[in-house]
């Protein structure tokens, strides 16, 4: 039974490959729109989303895994950001706050579907506007929910966390252990 991981994101692809060697790579087509409000609702019906795309698009017999991660601070769901401004106005918020990182997954094994949620505590520095915009500069926050990678330069940004590191890159150690839970072997 393939193992499929419906994600184009590089860093899942390395972090999932740490543990489970043998698997592809088939990313979703699904959309990421999405009018919900509540940061685990939200990650979980886009990561369910996904994984229910690439499931209908591989054999019936494999094991899809989908994932989607989202910021939240204030109230407020960040998701990746459009353009340079957008990224500036998400690091503005995120400067000396607390926030949160979810990360819902959707694991499609034997017919049924495995969700969960993980979610981590991110505390930022005060940054400054010079700072915002010469880390804008090196293109890094463009593909990442609220416009920073805590496995890059963002993490000069992080004061503390509170929770799973890799939630924060964007594939919990939730999902290994599940699959574990499921049967798979890791460490192989």
């Amino acid at each position: 039974m393939p193992l499929v991981l419906a994600s184009a994101s590089p860093r899942r692809r390395e972090i999932l490959s740490r543990f489970v060697p043998d698997f592809v790579v088939v990313p979703s087509k699904a959309s990421e729109e999405c009018s919900l409000r509540e940061p685990r609702r939200y990650a979980l019906t886009l990561a369910c989303r996904k994984a229910r795309e690439v499931h209908s698009r591989v054999s019936s017999d494999s094991t899809v895994i989908g994932a989607d991660t989202v910021v939240s601070v204030d109230g407020r769901i960040l998701g990746k950001p459009k353009d340079g401004e957008e990224a500036f106005r998400m690091l503005k918020l995120l400067s000396g706050k607390v926030h949160r990182v979810t990360t819902g997954y959707c694991i499609i094994y034997g017919g049924k579907e495995h969700p969960g949620t993980a979610v981590t505590e991110v505390k930022f520095r005060e940054l400054d506007d010079a700072l915002i915009r010469a880390y804008i500069a090196t293109g890094e926050p463009m593909d990442k929910a609220g416009a920073y990678g805590i496995q890059g330069r963002g993490a000069l940004f992080v004061e503390w966390i509170r929770g799973d590191y890799y939630n924060v890159v964007g594939f919990p150690l939730a999902i290994v252990w599940k699959l574990k839970e499921l049967g798979f072997e890791v460490f192989r």
